[in-house]
């Protein structure tokens, strides 16, 4: 499993700019292997339908894995026929290879891949990367098993596609619906973290680059397609089934070990300016609520099985502390992974040790109680000092979740440095509004044009000025992402400046009621009591 570095943590999602002249706002890749007869056809078919009914600029990119036909010929003919299609040769198979190197090297901001045979109607495509451009999604897949989706194929292929979602949600809890539909899209910010992750060069490249970014909060964008099954089509099920369950085994373990370093696919909490001054989004109080008491549960039945065993060979006393020291490192480890989420080797020392103080508060609750005990009954029986135990360890585990909460994996320390790149002394003022040079659009945008009529180009003036706050990991690594050009507000004596302001602030920095006044419709026979008419 892949672990080496990425460029950073993601921004905020953000509405792409309408104005990115000169770079195509979707990049649709068609990988390849030997598809001299259908590449043609489903190219002609592709462009034909996205220049009628896509409304942004648009590239296809073929990407030829290892042909030896003739592919290369008909996708060169097609690249030089067509000024929107690209053509990119690579000398080795394997899908989730090619989607990997065209995805990374393409600079469009949403980049999206369809199977060659063109199963998937294409009407399903802007519904795809429609949360993409607007920032509301990270991710977005066509689902052959929704249940508005209508699909015709054979039961066989209807059997393996179920089994093998069910296997999925059952071994990595997957929540998305369709790991295998050749129909996806991604924002191009995220593919730029999330794909160094990815290990898998061949059919199971999507399945594990759906459950890294699911693992990692990030949210998917599910669009019910309606699905022809290719009866020529050249899949080896078996195989593939075979490599997909090993994929399955690797990327478990790989998550259940914390291998994977997935915080940093981590979005800052709210997509609204005012919600980025808040460092981190509490983790739900119910969820781990629930968490807590299934592993404490479990930890109880095990502290329970061991001192029934230590009780054979030492007294009370012994056999309690020796069962609660080693339930207690299990326990530890346990809500540290599945109640709290903390994954990797960083601080486990640490919350091991801390766990061990938590250790000691309930030997004293549980060793007091059965002190207490022996000192009312000299001789109590086995059942009498099992009760016993378990009130004492209610009262233990009440106190643990809350020193687990707030203290062991607290969700906020003092002195962490803030996810979003924001940092808020306690009560100082909210940070100025993030400026941005009037050229500021899209990377790659060679030049735009402003809706006054002024030209922009794609980066600041030189020797222009620069304010406002710090960038996000992704921006000072390489300009992943950049500031969205702000609306400008015309003002009577100055026609360039840009004025800034939230929902419900007036220009002059008063706020006021934000909801919409709505009035009365006339309509064309309705008259004024006021009308002379």
């Amino acid at each position: 499993m892949r672990t080496d570095s990425s460029p950073g943590t993601l921004p905020a999602r953000e509405h792409l700019p309408a104005d990115t002249a000169g770079t195509p706002v979707l990049d649709v890749v068609i990988p390849v292997y030997n598809e001299e007869k259908d590449l043609q056809p489903c190219v002609r078919r592709l462009h034909d339908h996205l220049t009628r009914t896509f409304p942004y600029s648009f590239r296809i990119t073929i990407a030829d894995n290892a042909s030896t036909d003739t592919t290369p010929v008909v996708a060169q003919r097609l690249e030089a026929r067509i000024p929107e299609v690209r053509n990119f040769r690579l000398e080795q198979k394997g899908r989730g290879r090619a989607l990997r190197t065209v995805w990374s090297a393409s600079d469009a901001p949403i980049l999206a891949y369809m199977d060659v045979d063109l199963s998937t109607d294409l009407n399903a495509l802007l519904p795809l990367v429609a949360p993409l451009i607007s920032g509301h999604s990270d991710l977005a897949i066509g689902s052959r098993l929704a249940r508005s989706s209508r699909v015709v194929r054979g039961p066989k292929r209807e059997f393996i596609s179920r089994a093998y979602n069910l296997i999925l949600r059952g071994s990595l809890q997957a929540r998305f619906s369709d790991a295998q539909c050749g129909f996806k899209a991604i924002r191009r910010d995220v593919a730029q973290i999330l794909l160094p992750l990815v290990e898998d060069t061949g059919w199971f490249f999507d399945t594990e680059m759906l459950v890294l970014a699911e693992r990692a909060g990030l949210r998917i964008h599910e669009v019910p397609v309606d699905w022809v099954d290719d009866p020529n089509s050249t899949v080896h099920i078996v195989k593939t089934a075979t490599d997909d369950l090993k994929g399955v085994w690797r990327v478990g373990r790989a998550l259940a070990t914390g291998s994977l370093s997935l915080d940093r696919l981590t979005r800052p909490f709210g997509d609204d300016p005012r919600d980025r001054d808040i460092m981190d989004v509490p983790k739900g109080l119910a969820r781990q609520l629930v968490g807590f008491c299934v592993v404490g549960g479990l930890s109880t039945l095990f502290y329970l099985l061991l001192y029934t065993v230590f009780r054979q060979f030492g007294g009370s006393q012994v056999a309690n502390a020796l069962a609660l020291l080693v339930s207690a490192v299990a326990n530890t480890a346990a809500n540290r992974r599945l109640t709290f989420g903390v994954r990797g080797p960083g601080g486990a020392v640490k919350h091991q040790a801390q766990g061990l103080v938590v250790f000691g508060i309930g030997l004293a609750l549980t060793s007091g109680s059965l002190f207490a005990l022996n000192t009312a009954t000299s001789s109590p029986a086995h059942s009498t000092e099992l009760a016993v135990l378990i009130a004492a360890n209610l009262a233990a585990t009440v106190l643990r979740f809350l020193l687990f909460r707030v203290w062991v994996f607290s969700d906020r320390r003092e002195g962490d440095e803030p996810t979003n790149g924001v940092t808020a002394a306690p009560g100082a003022s909210a940070p100025a509004p993030r400026a941005s040079a009037p050229g500021a659009s899209f990377p790659h945008a060679s030049a735009s044009t402003h809706p006054t009529g002024a030209p922009q180009t794609g980066a600041p003036q030189a020797g222009a000025q620069q304010t406002g706050a710090p960038q996000t990991g992704a921006q000072q690594a390489g300009g992943a992402s950049v500031p969205l050009p702000q609306r400008h507000i015309v003002h009577p004596h100055d026609h360039n400046t840009t004025t800034q302001f939230r929902a419900g602030e007036a220009a002059d920095g008063t706020w006021r009621d934000a909801t919409m006044q709505m009035l009365p419709v006339r309509r064309p026979h309705d008259t004024d009591p006021g009308d002379a008419r």
